[in-house]
């Protein structure tokens, strides 16, 4: 063979390997997609938050001593239901025993020294009296010096009386104070309830509640017959809650049963941060919300985990879409006016391209167009849609790495849903 139909081989050989490639490409680039097509329907749905807590009672009491002292008597134990005013424990009373009985002794002492003084007193002024009558009769039996001198004593023995006086009331407070610290000894319910926790035991010391209030926590009466969860809610939650909305609390101690309850408070400022914590900015923030549980189960306690589910909103029969289907598209060629919702908060001036929230709606050829949509509430697979779709309307409702790739125009295959082929085999 020349050279000449060699050099025509290999052109040819090229050329249909080019021609096999081209078609190869084209064939893989109008490869459709397979992907789960819904048809665009109206649903119930319903907006919620959850969060997590513990149980606790509406109301609650930590009892602290006043005083410090052992603990010589300690009649209830924990899990005891009291009354308001009963007897709990007492403290050794016998210090605070011998304090009334010095105060009460100086108080003894103070009216025996203004019973004195109030008699020296009388003396003087008597005294006065006569020596200015016998003056006043006779001015030269008593000179005006001695008439001075005995004014002078009787105003001294007022100041005197005056004094001691003075000494009986600062003894009578002594008194008071010293029979309200042997009170302090012995400590009664301040509320009616149950004991739900209880730190001491007979013989063990209490000391002060101003000292350190931990340590100084005696027992907690807690009022069983309201209970709460406290949650902590995440800031971008909390603003669609309001006091009064439903909710469904699940106790961990009651799996198989969920409990009814509302919202009766809503913290206004943020959960307090661990000492010692990073920045605000690098921490979530979060609010406390108080839910009321209405007829909780006789058998719960403080401190029980629970999860709250807050209902925010409900919508019946309004059109929906799976929650999925909803995707984020650069465009920059739709106005102000067009119905589409961007993510997060508008910007005074918009630079580059803006994010349009919207679904891919399947055309009669399975090929695919990307139409922007308005949605509201987010029910738990689905969300509220405003605008932008109609009744019957086929979408693209998944896989998210599907929609993720997904383009304008692209070529799209249905799945059958496995459920739907489960009873397809069933029935055959």
């Amino acid at each position: 063979m020349t050279k000449t139909g060699k050099i025509v081989i290999a052109t040819v050989v090229l050329a249909s390997v080019a021609g096999l490639g081209v078609v190869a490409a084209k064939r893989n680039k109008t490869k459709p997609v397979d992907v789960r097509v819904e048809a665009v329907e109206a649903r119930d749905l319903v907006a919620s938050v959850t969060a997590s807590g513990q149980i606790q009672p509406r109301t609650k009491v930590d009892v602290s001593a006043d005083v410090t002292g052992k603990i010589v008597k300690l009649v209830v134990k924990e899990g005891d239901l009291v009354k308001k005013g009963q007897l709990l424990l007492q403290i050794d009373p016998e210090q605070a025993t011998a304090a009334l009985q010095r105060s009460e002794a100086s108080l003894a002492s103070a009216r025996a020294q203004f019973a004195q003084a109030r008699a020296n007193l009388l003396q003087a002024q008597r005294n006065y009296e006569r020596s200015a009558q016998i003056q006043k009769q006779s001015p030269n039996l008593v000179s005006e010096e001695q008439l001075e001198q005995l004014r002078t004593q009787s105003e001294v023995n007022k100041a005197l009386a005056e004094a001691a006086s003075f000494s009986v009331e600062q003894s009578v407070a002594t008194v008071r104070d010293a029979r309200q610290a042997l009170s302090r000894t012995i400590i009664t319910a301040p509320m009616s309830g149950k004991i739900t926790r209880l730190n001491v035991e007979e013989g063990e010391t209490a000391i002060m509640g101003t000292l350190n209030k931990d340590a100084a926590t005696l027992l907690t009466i807690s009022d069983m017959s309201i209970l709460e969860t406290k949650v902590k809610v995440d800031e971008t939650d909390v603003a669609r809650i309001s006091v009064g909305d439903s909710a469904l609390i699940q106790i961990d101690a009651f799996p198989d049963t969920a409990f009814a309850g509302r919202v009766v408070e809503i913290s206004n400022s943020s959960v307090n941060k661990a000492a010692g914590a990073a920045s605000a900015g690098d921490q979530a923030i979060d609010y406390e919300v108080r839910v009321q549980l209405v007829n909780p189960p006789v058998d719960t306690r403080p401190d029980f985990s629970a999860t709250a589910k807050i209902v925010t909103a409900t919508r019946n029969k309004v059109l929906s879409i799976p929650i999925i289907a909803l995707t984020v598209r650069e465009n920059e060629e739709l106005n102000a006016g067009d119905s589409a919702v961007t993510v997060g908060r508008q910007p005074s001036k918009q630079v580059g391209k803006r994010d349009v929230e919207g679904v891919f709606i399947v055309g009669t050829d399975n090929k695919v167009s990307f139409r922007p949509v308005k949605v509201g509430i987010a029910g738990e697979r689905h969300f509220e849609v405003m605008d932008g779709l109609k009744a019957g309307e086929k979408i693209v409702a998944g896989t998210y790495q599907a929609i993720r790739e997904l383009k304008d125009g692209a070529l799209v295959k249905p799945t059958v849903p496995e459920t739907k082929k489960a009873g397809a085999e069933k029935k055959s």
